[in-house]
């Protein structure tokens, strides 16, 4: 039985929430699940954290962030066996997430040290030129992240090391189906030396997570990864704060004539179908050139059918189950509503025990759920073209815009998608669902606002201060 986190102790509630595999529908653990008075507690401890953390030098923040690194490395078999037993996430995939998490750590670390200012020319003004100006970044103060359960130990890292590499304390709340690895993570922050107001972990409902927390006007911003749904009631909930939302997408990838189809298949496998398409970045459109429409079906199927589903927790997997029994039965609702509207099921489209089998869809059309809504499933959408400039125009037929992947030899169409995709972020020569973690990353229309990345997030979790001498 895990306990949550609340100024520095570890806190059994009495009340508690089943960490459930799902894999095998097992319980694995028990967390302690916050009343609304704990809430209020963690809220009041990471205020008193936001003054001391404001005080802590920039040098500090540094080196508590880079023994986190190194301590998240001495304990990484253990947290990825843990993220993969929680979440589904093949374990191999898993390994991965630990690596990245450990660079992003890192990042934050190196990132403290450079959170600076900038000189203001007052004596640009016609009436200034007596007068000095500077401006300072300064922490926000109390920071809220909520992730998900798809990236449970690399997304949190994408908010707490910014967070305390820019002063701030935070309240983290994990989703409540992987809260495991979270609490593994609060470990290392602390053993790394980090104040023990600083972060606080809670596990509650959604509605008491509203309540205590989303309105709360002592937490000044929050940092949110989700669905669109619950980002747009967050953001009329929150009041005057400052808001991060990274959130959902239908991400789509072209697949232009005279491109390497080998190499466009094995990144597209990958990204269709990895961690079961439970990616926000999940490639779930494809807008293929008529020329190599036959052969990228012929190799995407044979790709797909050769990926192997089993237990996440062995290292020869390739697909593990869905996060729970209710998503497999909305995705094969979808897929079963685009057979009905004239779909062609070329492989997968039924379930293996809690798996998903990765679903190849051909005669796809714009009005089909796996092509105009997010399916965070795997499914791979197949749609054949003639006109490069109408994949474009096609791929930003949707109220997304995270990120979109150009397979194209043709400088002039990269450089036209590069001009004209409406998303965060244009990948060429690769898949959407490629990110890595040094990059400006975020969307554009319901995808979301704000970026991500150590760097771009200490921007939006710090306030300008402007300084003016007259002398």
């Amino acid at each position: 039985m895990k306990k949550i986190l609340i100024g520095g102790r570890w806190v059994d509630t009495n009340s508690y929430i089943d960490v459930i595999n799902p894999y095998d529908g097992k319980v694995i653990d028990s967390v302690s699940k916050a009343s609304s008075e704990d809430i209020k507690e963690a809220v009041d401890s990471a205020v008193r954290g936001s003054i001391i953390m404001r005080r802590l030098s920039r040098h500090k923040r540094y080196e508590i962030l880079s023994k986190a690194a190194e301590l998240m490395l001495n304990r990484k078999d253990e947290i990825a066996r843990t993220m993969s037993l929680e979440s589904g996430k093949p374990l191999s995939f898993a390994k991965g997430e630990v690596s990245r998490a450990h660079e992003t750590i890192v990042l934050s670390a190196e990132e403290a040290k450079r959170i600076g200012g900038e000189v203001i020319p007052f004596d640009a003004a016609p009436t200034s030129s007596d007068k000095y100006c500077f401006y300072i970044r300064v922490p926000v103060g109390v920071i809220l992240s909520i992730t998900p359960f798809n990236f449970p130990l690399n997304l949190v890292c994408h908010k707490v090391g910014p967070a305390i590499a820019a002063g701030n304390s935070v309240i983290h709340k994990p989703a409540s189906k992987t809260p495991l690895t979270s609490l593994i993570l609060g470990e290392i922050l602390l053993e790394a030396g980090l104040p023990k107001e600083a972060l606080n972990i809670v596990i509650c409902s959604a509605e008491d997570a509203e309540k205590y927390l989303v309105k709360n006007q002592l937490i000044r911003k929050i940092s949110f990864t989700g669905s669109k749904l619950v980002g747009e009631k967050i953001a009329s909930n929150a009041g005057l704060k400052k808001l991060s939302m990274e959130l959902g997408s239908n991400s789509g990838v072209i697949i232009d004539e005279k491109t390497d189809i080998d190499k466009a298949v094995s990144a597209v496998r990958v990204g269709a179908f990895g961690y079961s398409g439970q990616v926000c970045i999940h490639c779930q459109r494809a807008y293929v050139h008529e020329s190599v429409y036959e052969e990228f079906r012929e190799k995407i199927v044979n790709a797909a059918n050769n990926l192997v589903i089993g237990d996440p927790i062995e290292m020869s997997t390739d697909i593990g189950p869905m996060i729970d029994e209710k998503e497999i039965v909305r995705v094969l609702s979808w897929i079963d509503e685009a057979k009905s509207q004239g779909g062609k099921v070329l492989c997968g489209g039924e379930r293996e025990g809690f798996a998903l089998k990765p679903t190849v869809i051909e005669n796809a059309t714009e009005e089909m759920k796996i092509v105009k809504d997010e399916t965070f499933g795997p499914t791979l959408a197949l749609m054949p073209f003639s006109d490069f400039k109408d994949a474009v125009s096609k791929l930003n037929d949707s109220i997304y815009g995270l990120q979109a992947g150009v397979f194209t030899e043709n400088l002039r169409n990269a450089y036209y998608a590069i001009d004209n995709l409406d998303v965060g972020g244009v990948m060429i020569n690769d898949v959407p669902t490629f990110r890595i973690d040094l990059m400006p990353y975020g969307g554009v229309k319901c995808s979301g606002y704000g970026r991500e990345g150590p760097k771009y997030a200490i921007e939006e979790m710090t306030e300008i201060k402007c300084v003016r001498f007259h002398i």
